[in-house]
Parts: C-alpha cells; structure tokens; sequence
C-alpha cells in the first residue's frame, strides 16, 4: 500500500471518529439537560416538603404557646 493511500485510509477513519464523537456530544448534551430538569423538580418538590415540615413545626409550636398561655391566665 503506498503512502498516499495509507493517509487517506487514516484520514477517513479520523473523520467517521470526529463525527461519532460529535453524535455522542450531542447526546451527552441531552442527558444533561434532562438530568438537571429532573434535579430541578426534586429540588423543588424538597423545597414544598421542608417548608410544609416547617409549618407544621410552627403551628405546633404556637398551639403549645397558647396552651401554655392559657393555663397560666386561668
């Protein structure tokens, strides 16, 4: 095989190689954009839940408040 031929054999392969990684870049590029949608809605749904543990917590502690108010009015 001369060596033109062997270059445009090596050519050719670097090229379908460039283009794979391109496919692949791009795909990458998907997953991520999914995977941080996806963090973003948990992020969310954890921000309702603590804040609703939070509420619950303050309205507890304003019930034993007013409990306790209330007994020593009496």
């Amino acid at each position: 095989m001369d060596f033109k031929k062997n270059l445009e054999m090596k050519l050719e392969h670097l090229k379908n190689e460039y283009s794979l990684g391109e496919k692949r870049l791009i795909e990458l590029d998907k997953e991520t954009m999914n995977l941080k949608s996806t963090m973003l809605r948990i992020s969310g749904a954890i921000h309702v839940i603590e804040e609703a543990f939070n509420t619950q917590k303050e309205e507890g502690s304003s019930k034993k408040s007013t409990s306790k108010n209330q007994k020593s009015t009496k």
